[in-house]
């Protein structure tokens, strides 16, 4: 007998049980893949659910990947089955009350079926002053962005962290902050400022458990950010661990974080040097479509994201 199951998190398998199985990881779709998906099988198989006619119902290139970016977010297809279902029963209701014989779906007519759009790109809203980075957070449905916030106010070497962070967040949040006090010279800080300044690092969405080991370096990069009065570019992302020696640790879930990064229009990623081989179940047109730099101390990230060449801190 022979037993296939399906799961979102292996934690939660007892170990003498997952000893015995084989695990497939099956990642998340790229845009293209998606459209390709949508038009072969997931419209076809609505198309018939509802009793539509092919040539009654079409959809357009751009109305696919409108409802993909804009009215769902996700590593699978489960919600944007939904939405072309809802799409289907508008224009089956249209039909059946004679108002038209068939439909051509663009996307101007995906407000009247699905209402507006629900997601826009957030790093364009996001990233406006200094002090905010853009990290890679892995959850057990996909990829997601992260937006880390910094700030300072008068006080006394003081540190707030809010965004209901877990433990190893905390610590990572602490470490960069040792070690942008340490080499406060080499980022261009006065030494003077954290003794009479406190700081506020903050993860919005605060309903939101978050923990992990891969903030470390999205935390230093949004007090240099702050430090250094200059803005990080909309188009970066990175992910990393720290120590508070200075070296960037390799992560977990790379393909996951690049493949969220490339739906969220993510041009540039600061990725761990360990990690460089994970590159390889990257998607070639994702490969593509981002540039990749890869970093094995704080010093190096700290330096890239100061080169005049790459632009990637904007001054005010």
């Amino acid at each position: 007998v022979m037993f296939i199951t399906t799961a979102n998190i292996l934690d939660t398998i007892p170990p003498a049980l997952h000893d015995r199985m084989e695990v497939l990881m099956l990642h998340g779709y790229t845009l293209d893949e998606k459209i390709k998906i949508a038009n072969r099988y997931l419209i076809p198989r609505q198309r018939e659910a509802h009793g539509i006619k092919a040539k009654q119902i079409k959809f357009t290139n751009s109305a696919v990947k409108q409802i993909i970016t804009g009215y769902t977010r996700e590593a699978g297809l489960r919600n944007l089955e939904r939405e072309i279902a809802n799409v289907c029963r508008g224009v089956a209701t249209k039909i059946a009350q004679e108002k038209v014989t068939s439909a051509n779906v663009n996307v101007a007519d995906l407000h009247g079926y699905l209402g507006p759009v629900r997601f826009t790109s957030e790093t364009k809203t996001r990233i406006t002053t200094p002090g905010v980075a853009t990290g890679l957070a892995w959850t057990p449905t996909g990829g997601e962005l992260l937006f880390i916030e910094a700030t300072a106010m008068k006080g006394k070497k003081g540190l707030t962290l809010t965004g209901q962070l877990g433990d190893v967040m905390k610590e990572s949040a602490t470490a960069a902050l040792s070690f942008a006090r340490a080499n406060a010279s080499s980022l261009g800080v006065n030494e003077d400022f954290f003794e009479n300044h406190d700081l506020h690092i903050h993860v919005p969405a605060g309903a939101i458990p978050k923990d992990g080991p891969s903030a470390g370096v999205t935390m230093l990069t949004a007090l240099t950010s702050l430090l250094t009065e200059r803005r990080i570019r909309k188009d970066l992302a990175m992910t990393g661990e720290i120590t508070l020696r200075g070296q960037v640790l390799p992560v977990g879930g790379v393909k996951e974080k690049v493949l969220a990064a490339h739906r969220a229009g993510i041009k540039t990623i600061i990725l761990p040097a360990w990690n460089r081989k994970d590159l390889e179940d990257i998607p070639k047109k994702v490969e593509k479509d981002i540039q990749f730099h890869f970093v094995d101390t704080l010093e190096n990230a700290v330096n890239f994201l100061a080169n005049e060449d790459e632009r990637l801190l904007e001054k005010e």
